[in-house]
């Protein structure tokens, strides 16, 4: 699936919070971690990391919940402040970052995930793809996902 063209927009499920990625993304990733399997009310759920200055919010007023990752590392978690929808989240570790969570794209369709992290928590019934790149905890680098995703999208 290529890229589509850039800038792309998402939002909230009511529609209060809005932004625009002005930007590809470094890479789509499942994260199978126990928060967010809590959070998301799923088996996992999807990673999109974008650099900072590429994720713009238009519109809406939202709502930061801090709370210290499986990781050990501290992390926001941006929600629309109306309805608490869960649209990005900025790890403290890296403020050049922020890790949108694809669902709230309008159109995500080609944000095919590279792989996935912290399969040791996945549930049993979910199938990894051993040619894709996983780990079993926290990546001690996310570059072999970014790298991925790149030679995916011809990016290398």
């Amino acid at each position: 699936m290529p890229l589509p063209k850039f800038p792309q927009q998402g939002g909230c499920h009511c529609g209060a919070v809005r932004y625009e990625l002005t930007a590809p993304p470094l890479g789509v990733y499942n994260c199978h971690c126990t928060d967010c399997q809590k959070i998301s009310g799923a088996a996992y759920a999807m990673s999109m990391p974008v650099r900072t200055e590429t994720l713009v919010q238009l519109s809406g007023e939202v709502s930061i919940f801090e709370k210290v990752a499986d990781s050990g590392r501290r992390v926001q978690m941006v929600s629309c402040a109306k309805c608490g929808t869960r649209m990005w989240n900025v790890p403290l570790s890296s403020p050049e970052m922020r890790t949108l969570r694809p669902g709230t794209l309008d159109d995500f369709s080609w944000a095919e995930p590279v792989g996935n992290i912290w399969t040791k928590s996945r549930m049993p019934w979910i199938e990894i793809d051993a040619a894709l790149v996983n780990y079993e905890g926290q990546p001690p680098s996310r570059e072999p996902l970014y790298a991925a995703w790149s030679a995916k999208h011809g990016e290398a």
